[in-house]
This record gives structure tokens, C-alpha cells and sequence, in this order.
């Protein structure tokens, strides 16, 4: 890795804009806890112009044919298969993730590119004859205006790609706020959106911290705001968005909870949980970090298979592709432990202690490694069992029945994800009906299938009024506009005119 310091600046109007102030903040590689490079923060003049870049452009952009504006969309999908690896070497640089899980990333980013590629048929308004005599009622869809997006540092490609592709392909201009943490990957795409024939000034990225978020909430010009992060800076977006009149989509933390049935496939569960639980270093938002378990004899068997599994998870550095990497920062490897520490001093059993973890290998041993933990015996009125940790830990939560399991799982302010694993169908289709939760998943332990834009949230999970499920995603970023009309008479006359022309 080379020692000179790279700069990522913002992208405004399809070119790289430095900013007016200088003020920049230090970018880490997490697997080595080295400095790469720095990243120019926005001031509020810089936020303000590009809004105004965004503006501009809204109305070539939003009356460019849906055909056409699914043309670019595109050529932008297929610049995303050709940068796969640099991208993923990117997020695996400033994330820390596994490159395998970097291009895992990638991908469900590029599935949702392909679904806005339909963005003519989604667009489709109503037509009804039943207003009255003579009369037809039809609604259109037409785009809001200049949305904005505020991005976390765990999917620095798939989470703002769900955010600014749709809004793009129903007609609006967007400017993109990447985490600060991990901004290069989203300034990555939009470069790569005008390779593929975006015109200037439709996507724009504006780096930096809440200078900049609070002039894309206040802003007049900005119609709506999507956010990905945790509960309490959701709550912030959703207030403070809805106060000045916007369209907000804040979806927040999680605590995602797997019911084990005693009838599940152990090993299978087990090999489940491993993978929903430590992917990423438990950097998920769909992270499954409450198992909860029906009957002493199923959470006695889930802790004999899991915890060689966990022993035998292999930490490391991105390119070597082990299980996974380090947490995004000294900082949040320091949280994280001392959760584990809360855990103990609250009277969870510590069956597997991630603390013990050192990295060894050369090169490596600043880097931000969590070890895997895993506790047993965890009740509803601790810590670790309330609050996200948002990192590699694994909880379990032993019960009785399944009504007590489910209600365990309901009771939590949280509901992002849940699981069930079972062979009981009767059982797994009342789970469905009444988990409270945005996502449900039966033998599945992530349940999003990202190319249809399934993903939502109840509760503390999710602030707003629309999830991004299939047409809600162009419910939310475009206005109904509903249109009487009585037909004149057939065979009557009006006044001469010329019929325009329209582009492809």
C-alpha cells in the first residue's frame, strides 16, 4: 500500500470540486489502522451550490423521456460490472470488508440499477371512466425536484446506489452526502454515472459532516431526504426534514432477532447464524445479533454447534478474504468491547470472549479487529440485549415456547429484520403474519432480496411513511397528479397547431 496521502473531493456537475474553506478530514484503513488519505468537507456555501447545480439541471432532466433516462441508468450498470474490482478494493480500503464481501455489495447495488432500468413501467399513472358521464379520471407521476441522500459508512456503494438510482430514473437531481468514514466509493459512482451520459448537474456529491447534512434539511430547494444510519440521527433527519416541509425516509438501527424452533436443522441454523452475525464484523443493518431459542435442549445444541465455529473464523486483512475484516474505526473497536464488558458485568455468560483477539500478522497489528463473541443467558433487561452494538457479537435468549419467543421479539423497540427457522409451515406462516418487523425471513437469516427493493422498517427501525418496497421507492420520489377530463366531441375542430417533437 503506497505511503502517499490520496484526496477525495466532492463531484459537482460531473467534475471534482475542491470547496471554498480547505477544511478536511483524515481518511483510515481500517486493517491498518494507517491514515490514506483526507477528504474535503463541505462549508455551507459549497453545500449551497450544489443544490443550486442540482436545480439547475432539474428541468432538462425531468423532461428527458423515462426511455431515455433508462438508456443512461443503463450504460451506468454495465461501468459498475466493468469497475467491480476497483470499487470493491476501494470499499474494502476505507471499510475494512472482505473483498469477496466488497463484490457481494456491488452486486445487490447493481441489482437495484437493473430494476430502475424498468423505470417506464413503474412510472405508469391510472386511468378510470367512472368520475362521471363523459368524464375520465387519470393520475400521473411526475418528479419532486433536487432530493437528497445522507449515507452510512457500512455500504458506501449498495445503500446510496437504493437512494439516488430511482430517485435519478423518475426524473429528480440528487446530491449524495457519503459518510465521511468512506466517501470514495459513492464519489467512484457518480464519476462513473457521467461516463455514462448523465447530464451535468443530475448527481452530485458533497463530502463532510452535519454542516453539511443540516443545509440539505433546511434547504428549500430540497424536496426529500433519504437516510441510512442509526436511531437517533434518523429521529434527527425525520423531525428536522419534516419541519421544513420534506419528504423523509430515515431508517435507523436494528436488533435483528432469529427464533430457533426446536425442530430446525441445527447445523444449518448454525452455519446461518455465523454468517448473519459476523459477515461484515456485524456491520449490518440486517445483522442477526439475537438468536433466541425455543426450549433449553435447542439452545443447549445452538451453543455446542456454534462455538467452534466461531473459535474457527478466520480474521484478516480484505485481500486475503477470510471471514471477516476489522470494524470501521479505533473508536468503534473500542464500543464494541466495551459492550462485551456490559454484557459481563450485567450476567450474560461470555462463552466466547472476542476480546482475546490480537492481530499478528505483519503490518496488521494496528488494524481496528474485533474477535467474535458470543453470549448465552442474555435477558431482555440488559444492555446488550437493548441497545445495537452493531458489531461481532452474538447474543442468545433462551425460552420456553414460541409465544414467548415471539413476544420477546415484538417487545423490542427495534424491528428491522427477524427470522425463523422451523419445519412447522403452520408455525412459519403465523411468524410472517405477526413478527414485527419490516423484513421477515423463514429458514433465510438476511431476508432481503435487495433487487426488488425490499427493505423497510417498523418502529425505532424507520422513520418515515414510505419503505423502500417496489413501487413505494417511486411513490416516494414522484407526485401524483390527478387530471379530469371530458373528451370534446368526436369529429369537432379546434384550433390549428403544430404537434412537437419528442426525444426517443
Amino acid at each position: 500500500m503506497s505511503n502517499t496521502l490520496y484526496q477525495t473531493e466532492h463531484y459537482i456537475s460531473n467534475k471534482p470540486y475542491s470547496g471554498n474553506d480547505g477544511k478536511t478530514g483524515p481518511l483510515f484503513c481500517p486493517e491498518t489502522g494507517k491514515q490514506v488519505g483526507n477528504v474535503n468537507f463541505a462549508s455551507v456555501e459549497d453545500t449551497k451550490f450544489a443544490i443550486e447545480q442540482a436545480e439547475k439541471a432539474f428541468s432538462g432532466w425531468s423532461e428527458t423521456s423515462p426511455v431515455s433516462r433508462a438508456r443512461v441508468i443503463y450504460n451506468f450498470r454495465q461501468l459498475m460490472i466493468d469497475e467491480m474490482d476497483n470499487l470493491a478494493r476501494i470499499i474494502s480500503r476505507e471499510h475494512g470488508k472482505t473483498y469477496s464481501d466488497a463484490k457481494g455489495e456491488i452486486q445487490r447495488g447493481i441489482d437495484v440499477v437493473e430494476h430502475a432500468c424498468g423505470i417506464p413501467s413503474h412510472l405508469r399513472g391510472e386511468n378510470s371512466e367512472i368520475g362521471s358521464s363523459g368524464i375520465e379520471i387519470r393520475s400521473y407521476r411526475f418528479p419532486l425536484g433536487v432530493v437528497a441522500s445522507i449515507t452510512p459508512f457500512n455500504f458506501p456503494v449498495m445503500v446510496p446506489v437504493w437512494l439516488f438510482v430511482m430517485a435519478i430514473a423518475c426524473g429528480n437531481t440528487v446530491v449524495v452526502k457519503p459518510s465521511e468514514k468512506a466517501p470514495t466509493a459513492t464519489v467512484r459512482l457518480a464519476e462513473l454515472f457521467a461516463q455514462a451520459g448523465l447530464p451535468e448537474g443530475v448527481l452530485n456529491v458533497v463530502n463532510g459532516d452535519k454542516t453539511a447534512v443540516d443545509v440539505l434539511l433546511t434547504d428549500k430547494r430540497v424536496k426529500a431526504i433519504g437516510f441510512v444510519g442509526s436511531t437517533p440521527i434518523a429521529n434527527y433527519i425525520y423531525t428536522t426534514g419534516s419541519a421544513h416541509g420534506k419528504r423523509v425516509q430515515a431508517f435507523g438501527s436494528a436488533k435483528n432477532h432469529a427464533i430457533i424452533m426446536p425442530d430446525a436443522d441445527i447445523d444449518f441454523v448454525a452455519d446461518s447464524l455465523v454468517g448473519a452475525a459476523y459477515g461484515a464484523a456485524g456491520e449490518r443493518c440486517m445483522a442477526i445479533s439475537m438468536a433466541v431459542t425455543v426450549g433449553q435442549d435447542t439452545a443447549n445444541k445452538m451453543v455446542e454447534a456454534l462455538v467452534p465455529r466461531i473459535k474457527n473464523l478466520n480474521l484478516g486483512p480484505s485481500m486475503e478474504d477470510g471471514d471477516f475484516g476489522p470494524v470501521i474505526s479505533a473508536e468503534h473497536r473500542d464500543r464494541v468491547n466495551g459492550y462485551v464488558d456490559i454484557g459481563v458485568a450485567e450476567g450474560a455468560d461470555l462463552v466466547v470472549d472476542g476480546r482475546d483477539f490480537k492481530m499478528t500478522k505483519q503490518g496488521y497489528e494496528d488494524g481496528y479487529y474485533v474477535g467474535a463473541s458470543l453470549f448465552d443467558n442474555v435477558t431482555t433487561d440488559m444492555r446488550i440485549y437493548k441497545e445495537e452494538i452493531f458489531g461481532p457479537v452474538l447474543g442468545i435468549a433462551r425460552t420456553d415456547n414460541y409465544d414467548e419467543a415471539l413476544n420477546l421479539l415484538n417487545g423490542h423497540n427495534c424491528g428491522n429484520g427477524a427470522a425463523i427457522f422451523t419445519q412447522n409451515g403452520k408455525i412459519a406462516q403465523h411468524f410472517v403474519k405477526t413478527a414485527e418487523a419490516g423484513a421477515v425471513g423463514v429458514n433465510v437469516p438476511i431476508p432481503v432480496p435487495l433487487s426488488f427493493f425490499t427493505f423497510g422498517g417498523w418502529k425505532d427501525s424507520a422513520f418515515t411513511a414510505h419503505n423502500m418496497n417496489g413501487q413505494e421507492v417511486v411513490h416516494f420520489y414522484t407526485q401524483t397528479k390527478t387530471a379530469t377530463v371530458r373528451f370534446p366531441e368526436v369529429g369537432s375542430e379546434g384550433p390549428a397547431f403544430t404537434i412537437p417533437t419528442f426525444d426517443a
